[in-house]
């Protein structure tokens, strides 16, 4: 999906950046209205939730420590709104509504279906409802909410949510210039990634070495910490005597992922090196 460029106005009601705040883009006919949970009272006593649209309550799972969402759809916000108060896990939300009232039952459906495919397929958030009712629209209708779609996705972020952003850059459709891809190789472990703003990525199938260094546990346990939480996770799995990502996977730095495949401390900046522009698919990258 091709995202235009964008003038957005970001209002601070108390002057506070995550506190109760609007978001408009000019020229859309949609705003988003956010607030921390603990002012809660302030959001429900908006005019805005008086409409149809869709929302999303995100936080952290208690028993994983991952962040968790929840995107809902109502015909007036308010009200379901209210009924998640006993809700434990959230402590934002987000609520997306028309200006023009023009959004119908079968549109806000429709967009939640939508958002819910979309952070399933990025997979940052575990969602607590990953199933939606949906909603069949003409293709006109289809074309319009789908265009709503996008500015909830430049939105999202500005207003403090990752909920929507791809992992792997470049894999979202939203640019036409393929990334180069970075590769780095020890012993018989091959991975690829590459930079994102807010860190590295390391592709699906990559792969890492099975055992750490020996010294690593006494000088970098970080590192060991780090290479367990991936595999209790699942995004590790023993395969072949190496350990392979199971999904696109994201770090703070080049020098975090590279030390997770070496299995000990490393240099990301000398240990990722320039490969070829390659697809997001490891096997069509090396194809």
């Amino acid at each position: 999906m091709n995202i235009a460029s964008a003038t957005i106005t970001l209002f601070l009601l108390r002057g506070d950046a995550k506190g109760l705040r609007t978001a408009e883009i000019s020229n859309w006919s949609g705003k988003a209205v956010a607030a921390p949970r603990t002012e809660i009272d302030d959001l429900l006593s908006r005019e805005e939730l008086e409409k149809s649209g869709v929302y999303i309550l995100t936080g952290t799972d208690p028993d994983s420590g991952s962040p968790r969402a929840y995107i809902g759809e109502a015909e007036v916000i308010r009200e379901r709104l209210k009924q998640h108060k006993t809700k434990d896990f959230w402590v934002s939300a987000v609520v997306f509504v028309s200006k023009d009232e023009n959004l119908t039952k079968a549109h806000v459906r429709y967009l939640e279906g939508r958002l819910i495919s979309e952070a399933t397929r990025i997979g940052r958030f575990k969602l607590e409802n990953s199933q939606a009712s949906g909603s069949k629209l003409p293709e006109s209708g289809r074309a319009d909410m789908n265009v709503f779609l996008s500015r909830i996705q430049q939105l999202l972020p500005v207003l403090g949510s990752e909920l929507l952003v791809p992992i792997a850059p470049g894999t979202s459709g939203t640019s036409s210039v393929v990334p180069a891809a970075l590769v780095c190789r020890v012993k018989d472990a091959r991975a690829l990634g590459q930079s994102t703003p807010d860190g590295f990525v390391v592709f699906k199938g990559s792969t890492a070495v099975l055992l750490e260094r020996p010294a690593t546990a006494k000088r970098q346990p970080y590192i060991i910490a780090l290479r367990k939480e991936l595999v209790a996770n699942g995004t590790l799995t023993e395969s072949n005597g190496l350990l392979m990502f199971t999904k696109d996977t994201e770090f703070s730095s080049p020098s975090a992922a590279a030390s997770v495949i070496h299995g000990g401390g490393a240099n990301g900046l000398t240990e990722w090196r320039t490969e070829r522009p390659l697809n997001h698919d490891l096997h069509q990258r090396e194809g």
